[in-house]
């Protein structure tokens, strides 16, 4: 199993990854690479900023489910091929 499979394993479980959690447990040299292959290959990956108390912002990557506008986009940028 690839690293781009586990990673995709543990976002359709449900889980929120960080970019440094998608490098210490998958050891994917660019997590950021890991997550632009998957959208790439169709997956709505959605990238979630939250900030602590301290003040320090960290993004939690996600699997969702697109919107209805977003796939009229998609579907206006390729159009009906």
């Amino acid at each position: 199993m690839t690293k781009t499979q586990r990673v995709l394993e543990a976002l359709q479980n449900g889980e929120q990854l960080t970019a440094k959690q998608i490098s210490a447990r998958f050891s994917a040299g660019n997590p950021r690479e890991v997550v632009r292959n998957l959208r790439s290959k169709g997956f709505a990956i959605y990238a979630n900023q939250r900030t602590n108390s301290k003040g320090q912002t960290k993004t939690f990557y996600r699997l969702g489910t697109p919107t209805r506008a977003m796939v009229a986009a998609a579907y206006a940028a390729v159009g009906a091929a």
